[in-house]
């Protein structure tokens, strides 16, 4: 079976990209050869029939992602699945199940069959999990039990997944060499692979036989997704050695992942300041050959807890502006506990919000929306700005919960309402379009 990626160089245009195509209104002659070109990928496991058909990349609508999953802690399979609905019917595009407690195959498996979204995992969590629970010790993971556990995960309807493969030896050694990191080690399956290696003297075979991590994917045409294992959990370790000779071995990996006919994504951070953003997507982009760009927030300031989801819309905001394909949302949980079904509502929603603001600048023809609704709510005409509202279930429920006197207005300012005064004095004069000036 080809590839996606495969099919695009030999100028097939396949179902998904026909779709693609569609839903962005954008010539399918150009989805191709971004797929061809790496650009864009779609995560669609051929042998898991029905998904909702996505395109990641460049060009697109930035797309939100939406990640459940248990705990050794919290373990309610029945509240994943929940989740898992209502990350789909708040708008996420992909979802990603990260579980690590309870019964990891039956979780996995019963999310999948929950969803249409294309879902996504990170292997070394099962694989780090179940050898601690067998052994009582995580360092005694046989690495072939990696690649059993990748194809099982592919089988059963996978079609992304966060590999770690960008953590070696070097890069560890940059980590030592540093002398510092504020933050710590925050992703888990990085954190637990790097132990392996420092308990084992071993390379992480991840790397190693990257060969046959891509040979898995091709089998599955699923989107291999270079996680970002060193990633800064602070904003004062962003950017600093070990973040970056990852993300240069990531964006390597990703160009010899490509020729070998698999559809690649890179993974970004994690907490990065506000001024460092557009940099931060720039040299993913050099150095991937413009690899779709998958962001973790970024979250700009560490000291937001509580309110961690919209940090994270800010920075989301940004990334989308200057690049970033895939955004990840954060829920007001983190930091501080696993999320519960209304946190993964607020996640989705904010986020979504933060990715159309960066589109808006990405894309400022695509704005049309947005005057529209602008018209509407100038005009007080509710029921057509309801009709164009991201939310318009929350944003008429807060109307209808403190009615004006006079419909047409809203209690913010009642008879003292700037938009009725404005047409009146205005009437028909500013009705019309901007045009542009020629000389």
């Amino acid at each position: 079976m080809k590839t996606q990626i495969e099919l695009a160089r030999e100028g097939v245009m396949t179902s998904q990209m026909e779709t693609i195509a569609i839903d962005e209104n954008i010539d399918v002659k150009i989805i191709i050869e971004c797929v061809a070109k790496g650009e864009i990928v779609i995560p669609n496991n051929p042998y898991r029939p029905n998904q909702k058909v996505v395109g990641i990349g460049s060009g697109l609508r930035t797309k939100v992602n939406a990640s459940i999953g248990t705990s050794s802690d919290i373990c309610d399979i029945d509240a994943e699945i929940r989740k898992a609905q209502i990350a789909e019917e708040e708008g996420a595009d992909t979802l990603m199940e990260l579980s690590a407690g309870g019964d990891l195959d039956a979780i996995r498996r019963a999310v999948i069959s929950s969803t249409n979204l294309p879902v996504g995992n990170v292997p070394l969590y099962q694989a780090f999990k179940e050898t601690g629970r067998k052994y009582q010790n995580p360092a005694k993971l046989d690495p072939e039990f990696i690649f059993e556990l990748i194809e099982k995960q592919l089988a059963d309807g996978m079609s992304f997944m966060a590999i770690h493969c960008g953590i070696n030896k070097y890069t560890i050694e940059r980590l030592r060499k540093q002398g510092y990191r504020y933050g710590g080690l925050v992703s888990k399956g990085g954190t637990f692979m790097v132990a392996w290696m420092d308990a084992t003297g071993k390379e992480n075979p991840l790397y190693e036989q990257f060969d046959r991590v891509c040979a898995l994917m091709k089998k599955y045409d699923a989107v291999l997704s270079l996680g970002n294992g060193i990633r800064a959990g602070a904003i004062h370790d962003s950017h600093d050695r070990a973040q970056m000779a990852e993300m240069i071995i990531n964006c390597e990996l990703a160009e010899l992942g490509r020729e070998m006919g698999c559809q690649m994504m890179v993974e970004g951070p994690g907490h990065v300041p506000l001024d460092e953003i557009e940099g931060n997507i720039m040299l993913e982009k050099r150095m991937s050959g413009n690899a779709p760009y998958y962001v973790l927030g970024p979250l700009p300031l560490d000291t937001g807890a509580g309110y961690d989801h919209i940090v994270s819309a800010i920075g989301a905001a940004n990334s989308a502006r200057y690049g970033a394909d895939l955004i990840c949302y954060i829920t007001p949980a983190e930091h501080l506990a696993l999320p519960n079904e209304n946190d993964v509502r607020e996640g989705v929603r904010v986020t979504r919000l933060a990715a159309r603001i960066g589109d808006m600048s990405k894309y400022p023809d695509r704005r049309e929306n947005e005057k529209n609704a602008a018209m509407a709510r100038r005009d007080m005409r509710w029921e057509d700005l309801e009709k164009l509202l991201m939310f318009p279930g929350k944003a008429m429920e807060i109307r209808k919960s403190r009615m004006p006197e006079e419909e047409s207005t809203c209690t913010m300012c009642g008879d003292f309402c700037a938009m009725k005064k404005g047409m009146e004095v205005f009437k028909g004069d500013i009705r019309g379009d901007k045009v542009s000036l020629k000389n």
